[in-house]
């Protein structure tokens, strides 16, 4: 009975992240194609994939940059579209781009009595205009989760990490699973 009930996990740890990711990946192709009604399936994902791309290439065309300034100064200054457009941008940025936010991973001490720490990193270095000069903006993703929390804290409880931010996030988002 004790081998038939390993079995069942490892048959679990194998099967559920496999299907569950193909489900997502249906899901995904589903909804973009019933956006399209196109009748060969996938058609619609490629559709938008290609369009990204094509949309891209002119943002990024030096004859274009205007439109694309325009489009977000536009944005940028509409009362409730401001909140929705500047917090998905900055997400975004956050990821990909020039603008990276999560490129300085660092290790934060909360208390130097229990030692507690916590991996982070680093948002904002000056914050100056909060009239904290002596602090730094520090970004906690959660494990699991596409959530987090904005710490404000001394510079000098800030150690920077000796590696790569893609690996430190992907450390922080599996609970410390995923180390390279």
């Amino acid at each position: 009975m004790k081998r038939l009930t390993r079995y069942f996990f490892e048959g679990l740890l194998f099967l559920v992240p496999v299907v569950a990711t193909i489900y997502v990946i249906y899901i995904v192709f589903v909804k973009i194609d019933s956006i399209f009604e196109f009748k060969l399936p996938g058609l619609g994902f490629l559709v938008t994939i290609l369009t990204i791309i094509v949309v891209g290439f002119v943002a990024s065309n030096f004859l274009t940059r205007r439109i694309v300034r325009l489009v977000d100064t536009i944005f940028t200054r509409l009362p409730l579209i401001k909140m929705i457009y500047t917090s998905i941008r900055d997400l975004i940025n956050a990821f990909v781009g020039d603008k990276k936010g999560f490129n300085k991973p660092v290790l934060v001490t909360l208390s130097q009595m229990i030692n507690i720490q916590f991996v982070g990193f680093v948002t904002r270095e000056s914050l100056e205009n909060l009239g904290l000069s002596d602090r730094v903006a520090v970004y906690l993703p959660q494990s699991y989760n596409f959530a987090g929390n904005l710490i404000v804290v001394p510079r000098e409880q800030v150690t920077p990490l000796n590696a790569e931010s893609g690996d430190v996030m992907a450390f922080i988002l599996s609970g410390g699973i995923t180390a390279k």
